[in-house]
């Protein structure tokens, strides 16, 4: 599976896993099913309320017809780059500078979804991912997004991340970590790792803003470093009393 890196102008470097094609396609059929259900839905309805002889205008179909239209544009705008089949294969849409999609990259995605998916049966979308290098089609190329796989940290694994280093000739490098509590470190532990999981840079930036106040800390480090150099430091206090 191919993974990329994204830089920001703040220098945090995050890595991340390009979804695979396989989870695109699983994604897709998931909410493809999702729009059948929903046409089924409708068309009992109608049967079994109106009844299929009385007529239905062209306005109501027109309105029953809106949220298939725009189901995955919608979604992927309130659920930040998530439709329900992304949601169920832990994907999501995401700018490749790291910044957050508007609303506008959403609406071009959604447009190119004609060329991409629909008049090509999704075989132009396959072949670009696939040559692509970054995991985009024809409509992320036009937007500098493409498609990441969310992979879950567990608490374990964060706990060994966090130790690592940590042993006897591990040197702190800023004592005033002391003046931290338990709470507060697991605070940022959570929001840390959550945002560079999301590649959500602004979270981490602000986390680093944050730290660097309350510990009136100066330092070069950049945001990223900064962070995990205050939880080792913290996990190294705190495994000697």
């Amino acid at each position: 599976m191919d993974s990329f890196q994204i830089e920001t102008a703040q220098n945090i470097r995050i890595s991340q896993q390009v979804a695979g094609i396989s989870d695109r396609i699983l994604a897709y059929l998931i909410d493809a099913c999702i729009l059948v259900f929903y046409y089924i839905f409708v068309i009992v309805f109608i049967i079994s309320n109106i009844g299929w002889d009385s007529g239905i205008s062209q306005l109501e179909i027109l309105a029953l017809t809106l949220p298939v239209m725009f189901y995955t544009l919608a979604f992927e705008f309130f659920s930040s780059g998530r439709t329900v089949g992304k949601m169920a294969l832990n994907i999501r849409v995401v700018k490749i500078d790291g910044t957050r999609p508007r609303f506008s990259d959403y609406l071009i995605r959604w447009l190119f979804r004609l060329v991409d998916i629909y008049l090509s049966s999704g075989g132009l979308a396959v072949i670009t991912i696939l040559l692509n290098g970054k995991g985009q089609r024809f409509g992320d190329i036009a937007t500098k997004t493409t498609v990441i796989k969310e992979v879950k940290i567990s608490s374990e694994v964060i706990h060994r991340l966090d130790a690592s280093e940590t042993n006897d000739t591990y040197q702190p490098v800023f004592s005033e970590v002391v003046l931290l509590k338990d709470t507060d470190v697991q605070t940022i532990r959570n929001i840390y790792w959550d945002a560079k999981r999301n590649a959500n840079h602004r979270v981490i930036l602000k986390l680093n803003d944050r730290l660097l106040e309350l510990l009136h800390i100066k330092t070069d480090l950049n945001p990223m470093a900064f962070i995990e150099t205050v939880l080792k430091d913290y996990q190294h206090f705190s495994q000697r009393g």
